[in-house]
C-alpha cells in the first residue's frame, strides 16, 4: 500500500468521525454523556490508525501530506479510550515536532489531553470541559500567566480570548451543562478507570 492510498484511508477515518458528530450535534446530543457508537468509532479508528503507525510511523505531512496528516491528528485526539494509543502517538509527535515535520500546536493540544485525563494540570490550557457552575471553562491548569506565555510561543490567542470562542461555539453547537454535575463527574471518573487513565 502506498503513502497516497494510506493518506485516503486516514481522511476516510476523520471523516467517518466528523460526519457522526454532526448527527449528535443536529439531535441535541453531543453533551450527554460520551455516546456509545461514537465511542465504538473511536476505537475502530484508532485500532486501524494504529496499524497504519507501526508500519509508516507517525504520518507526518511529508508522508501522507496536509490533509492526512491533520485527519490523523484528529483521530489520535479523539482515541480518548486508548491511553496507550494516544500517549504512544504523542510520544512520535513529539519527536516528529523535533525534526520540524510536525507542528507544536498539534502537540500541544494532545499533551494537554492525556494531561486532562491523567488528572495532571494541562501546559497550555486547549481543553475545556463545563465546571460546577454550568459554565465551560478550561479544565485544569499551572498558572494563567505561565500558560498565556506557552500559548503565545506557539502562536495561539490568549486563554480569556479561547474561552469566550469556547463559549460561542457550544451555544451554537447547541451544548448544555450537564443537569446533575456530581454524578457526571463520578461517571467521567469511573471511566478514566475503566478504561486505564487512573487506578
Amino acid at each position: 500500500m502506498n503513502y497516497e492510498e494510506i493518506a485516503e484511508i486516514i481522511i476516510g477515518l476523520k471523516n467517518a468521525d466528523l460526519e457522526f458528530r454532526d448527527k449528535l450535534i443536529q439531535g441535541g446530543l453531543l453533551s450527554e454523556d460520551y455516546n456509545e457508537k461514537m465511542a465504538s468509532l473511536h476505537c475502530r479508528n484508532a485500532k486501524i490508525l494504529d496499524k497504519i503507525i507501526d508500519n509508516i510511523g507517525y504520518p507526518t505531512v511529508e508522508k501522507v501530506g496536509k490533509e492526512a496528516s491533520e485527519a490523523a491528528w484528529l483521530v489520535i485526539q479523539h482515541s480518548i479510550g486508548q491511553p496507550y494509543f494516544m500517549k504512544k502517538s504523542a510520544e512520535l509527535l513529539k519527536v516528529a515536532v523535533n525534526e520540524n515535520k510536525a507542528d507544536l500546536k498539534s502537540f500541544a493540544y494532545l499533551s494537554d489531553r492525556i494531561a486532562v485525563f491523567e488528572g495532571k494540570p494541562q501546559l497550555y490550557g486547549t481543553q475545556f470541559d463545563w465546571d460546577e457552575n454550568g459554565e465551560m471553562s478550561p479544565n485544569q491548569y499551572d498558572d494563567i500567566a505561565k500558560v498565556n506565555q506557552r500559548r503565545k510561543s506557539i502562536g495561539l490567542n490568549t486563554l480569556e480570548e479561547q474561552s469566550q470562542i469556547m463559549i460561542e461555539r457550544v451555544k451554537n453547537e447547541n451544548q448544555h451543562p450537564p443537569k446533575d454535575f456530581k454524578k457526571r463527574k463520578r461517571e467521567y471518573n469511573k471511566w478514566r478507570k475503566s478504561v486505564g487513565w487512573i487506578k
